[in-house]
C-alpha cells in the first residue's frame, strides 16, 4: 500500500470509491470542492489502482475529517486505520488542537476504528444522515491533538 497527496484529477475515482462504500455519498462536484487552501487529500494506493481515501478540512486549529473511504473489497485490510493515521499527523503538522468528526450511528466498525485512535464521542446530531427509510442520527466525535 501506498498512501499519497490527492489532487482534483482524482475526484472521479474518488467518486466512484464514494458510491461504492456508502449508501449516499459525497457527490463528484462536492469532492471537487474539497481541493484547497483549506483541504487536505490523501489517497492509498494498492498495485497503482486507488482503493481509498481521505479528506481534511482545517480552518485555524480546528480540523475536520469529513470524509474516510475504503473500497469494501479493501475494507478490513488496515487501510482506513493508515488514511486515519496520515490525516491526524496532517492535522498534527498545521497545528490543530482538535481533530473532529461525524459518524452514523450504524457505522459501528467505523466508530471502533476511531476509538482505538483515541477519539471520543463529543455530541450527536439526531437525523443528520439520509437513509433509504428516513434519516438517522450521526455521532460526533473528537480527538485532542
Amino acid at each position: 500500500m501506498n498512501l499519497v497527496t490527492l489532487s482534483g484529477d482524482s475526484s472521479s475515482e474518488m467518486a466512484l470509491i464514494a458510491a461504492s462504500a456508502h449508501s449516499h455519498p459525497m457527490t463528484e462536484s462536492t469532492i471537487k470542492s474539497c481541493f484547497g487552501d483549506l483541504y487536505s487529500c490523501v489517497g492509498i494506493y494498492q498495485n497503482d489502482a486507488l482503493c481509498g481515501f481521505a479528506i481534511l478540512h482545517q480552518i485555524f486549529e480546528d480540523a475536520t475529517l469529513m470524509d474516510i473511504c475504503v473500497e469494501p473489497v479493501h475494507q478490513g485490510k488496515g487501510y482506513g486505520k493508515a488514511l486515519l493515521d496520515n490525516v491526524i499527523s496532517l492535522a498534527r503538522k498545521k497545528d490543530a488542537e482538535v481533530l473532529m468528526l461525524e459518524v452514523r450511528e450504524s457505522a459501528v466498525g467505523a466508530q471502533a476504528l476511531y476509538v482505538r485512535a483515541g477519539f471520543e464521542r463529543s455530541g450527536g446530531r439526531k437525523g443528520y444522515y439520509k437513509t433509504d427509510s428516513g434519516t438517522e442520527d450521526a455521532i460526533l466525535m473528537s480527538l485532542a491533538l
